[in-house]
């Protein structure tokens, strides 16, 4: 019966792949051809990635949810599954992330998209959730070490199941991830030293992007007075 319920989850996701094939293209556009976003001769969005979930990564991951007591099938999938679709959106340092939030805010406000959940900042470090306040976006602190800004945004139509989660981060922050999610996906590493060193490797990480915004933030100063 498990086996048969979990074929039939992923039965319906390929059924509804073509919702997510026509959505996945109007968010890629959205970020790759918005004006501000773009503008020349520095570009705030860096670089965009996009993926589909492939329905035997969903299979595995459902069987994996399984195995910690939590059973999803065909009538509960697309309420505990939201990562179908993925778009991650890179830029250079922090402080550009304002003008990305903006402009997916306005998306919003203009009724193209709509909030799944509220957007969350998932952090390690607490000197950074002042920051993410004044923006008005949650905070969860990860022990983990994770740090990316999600939206779960869809179309503006109550009844659609298609949604798309977008990563926002910065290419530092990309880099500990790649790495982390290399050693870590889909089962963590049991490796003490792996460990420590992804811990390390996120204090750096950090510190790195700081020194980003630091240096253009003396960049723009410098160009001021001239």
């Amino acid at each position: 019966m498990e086996n048969q319920n979990i074929n039939e989850a992923v039965q319906l996701y390929k059924d509804k792949l073509f919702e997510f094939e026509q959505f996945l293209p109007s968010v890629l556009a959205f970020f790759e051809k918005h004006r501000t976003l773009n503008r020349k001769p520095f570009p705030i969005i860096h670089s965009i990635k996009s993926r589909f979930k492939e329905p035997s990564h969903l299979e595995q991951k459902l069987y994996r949810k399984l195995e910690k007591g939590k059973e999803i099938n065909k009538n509960n999938l697309f309420e505990e599954i939201t990562d179908f679709i993925g778009v991650r959106v890179l830029h250079l340092y922090q402080e550009q992330f304002i003008e990305i939030n903006n402009a997916i805010q306005e998306k919003i406000q203009n009724g193209d998209w709509l909030f799944v959940e509220n957007p969350k900042a998932m952090t390690w470090d607490p000197e950074s959730i002042q920051f993410y306040n004044q923006l008005n976006i949650e905070t969860e602190l990860r022990d983990t070490f994770y740090t990316s800004i999600h939206y779960l945004v869809k179309p503006n139509n109550p009844n659609a199941v298609v949604c798309c989660e977008i990563q926002v981060r910065t290419l530092f922050e990309e880099i500990w991830g790649e790495i982390d999610h290399t050693i870590n996906y889909p089962f963590q590493t049991e490796s003490i030293a792996c460990k420590e060193q992804l811990r390390v490797l996120s204090k750096l990480v950090s510190t790195g992007t700081r020194l980003a915004d630091s240096i253009f933030r003396s960049h723009s100063e410098f160009n001021e007075k001239k």
